[in-house]
Order: structure tokens, then sequence, then C-alpha cells
């Protein structure tokens, strides 16, 4: 195979790439707004990680944050506590309106968990107030985006509170949202990032 060849046939891969990355649909006519809260919300998403582990480190003394093990993610289930809503890069099935009631799903979802547990425990007001910002400015994307993401189908119910009747118990739960919210703002870090980016 000549160099000219490889030299096309990369050419072709990396656009290929290129597109199958892309946000699609109302992403092609975002004002500029659209891309200044999503690098505030980045900022924000990154506050809180490390909030995270200020948080973890001030309620939980039975794990620590990298503690997994398969009887803990059993117990998640047994708890009531969710999974994060699934974010994907943005595509055709995948659309941008999808990804952002994903996020506010998410948001939501560990805003009330988190109220759950503060009741029983003190050290989570910063991440819970931080929480309530990235919300906003979830919101905000939704608005200047003009999407009509519903999020009341995606927020499933949880009985968490019947599970905290003991210290285990709750320590269990305080590691597993904060674990699950840990991952789960990696991922909207990464989505921020790409909206942030984005140049139509």
């Amino acid at each position: 195979m000549d160099t000219w060849t490889v030299i096309i046939l990369l050419h072709y891969l990396l656009f290929a790439s290129w597109v199958r990355s892309a946000p699609v649909g109302s992403a092609s006519s975002l004002p500029p707004a659209f891309r200044e809260t999503a690098l505030e919300a980045k900022t924000l998403g990154e506050k809180i990680l490390k909030d995270i582990s200020a948080a973890h480190a001030a309620t939980v003394q039975d794990f620590s944050l990298d503690s997994s093990t398969s009887s803990l993610q059993l117990m998640a289930a047994s708890m009531g506590i969710p999974s994060s809503p699934v974010l994907k890069a943005l595509s055709a099935h995948f659309t941008l309106e999808t990804c952002v009631s994903r996020m506010l799903a998410g948001v939501q979802m560990y805003q009330n968990l988190l109220e759950v547990l503060s009741s029983k425990v003190s050290g989570l007001d910063d991440l819970r107030a931080d929480l309530r910002d990235l919300l906003n400015h979830i919101n905000k994307l939704k608005e200047v985006a003009q999407l009509t993401a519903d999020v009341s189908d995606q927020n499933p119910s949880t009985d968490l509170t019947s599970h905290l009747q003991d210290s285990h118990n709750i320590q269990v739960a305080l590691h597993l949202t904060l674990t699950q919210l840990r991952s789960f703002c990696h991922d909207l870090n990464r989505t921020f990032r790409v909206l942030s980016t984005y140049r139509p």
C-alpha cells in the first residue's frame, strides 16, 4: 500500500471519528451562552469532586473512598440506592435533549439522596449547596438551547430512610451514594467539556 493511500485512509478514518463524536441535532445552532454555561458547569463539577472527597472523609469511617466490593453493590440495590442515569456521547440516538434530561435527573436524584442522609449525619451541606448550583446551571443549558427535557419519569423513588436504622447501614449508604455521585460527576464533566468546546 503506497503512502498516499495510507494518508487518504487515515484522513477518512479521522473524519468518520469526528463525525461520530460531534454533537448533533440542535447543537449546531447553540448560542455562545450555552457553551459559556457548560464551561461554568464543568468548573463547578470539578469543585463538587473535591467536595465529595471532603464529605466522605468527614462522614465515612468504615470505608475509603475507593473501596468497592460486590457485597457493597448488592447492598446498594437492597437499600434502594438507584444507579446513576447513563450519559453517552451525543449522537442521533442520544440527542442533546436526552443528555440534558439525564443530567438533570441524576443531579436531582443525588440531591434527594443527600437530603435523606443529611438527616442522619452532618458534613454534607457544602456538597448539597454545590449540587443545587449545578442543577441551576443545567437548567440554564436547557433554557438557552430551548430544550424540553423532562425528568419526571426518570427519577426513581427511593425508600432509603427505612434502611438507615443503624450506624453501619448509614455508613454503607453514605459511601455508596458518594462513590456513585463521584462517578456520575466524572461523566458530567466529560459531557460539559464537549459542550463547552463545541463550535458549530
